[in-house]
């Protein structure tokens, strides 16, 4: 029987492994309670080539509360920044086997409104 987070990570590796035939950067995220966190990796996986999260110095002086949508969005928005100036522009959206429903969506829509495509 897996618990909770055994079962999530199951679903992550089965994203992965699909995500890992079509080598192209990945656009990987990661939600705590606190905390959202979004890298833009390599086709290859050995490279980050762009990094956002709400635990950063910057951001966290910009908002309250950084486990709610708006940082998400926030995030999601400054993730396509970043990556963009990285030179990416086509990524595979990697959710790490969370439910692509509330900060995680928020976060992906925001990045597609800011010019990455997935």
């Amino acid at each position: 029987m897996l618990n909770k987070k055994d079962q999530r990570l199951r679903r992550a590796g089965q994203t992965r492994a699909r995500i890992a035939t079509q080598a192209c950067p990945r656009l990987s995220v990661f939600r705590s309670n606190q905390h959202i966190y979004a890298q833009v990796v390599s086709g290859d996986g050995s490279r980050i080539l762009a990094s956002a999260s709400t635990a950063e110095k910057a951001t966290r002086s910009d908002m309250a509360n950084g486990g709610n949508v708006a940082a998400a969005t926030a995030i999601g928005r400054r993730i396509a920044e970043r990556a963009r100036d990285a030179g990416v522009e086509r990524v595979a959206f990697d959710r790490a086997g969370f439910a692509y429903h509330g900060r995680v969506k928020a976060l992906a829509d925001a990045a597609r409104e800011a010019g990455l495509q997935f």
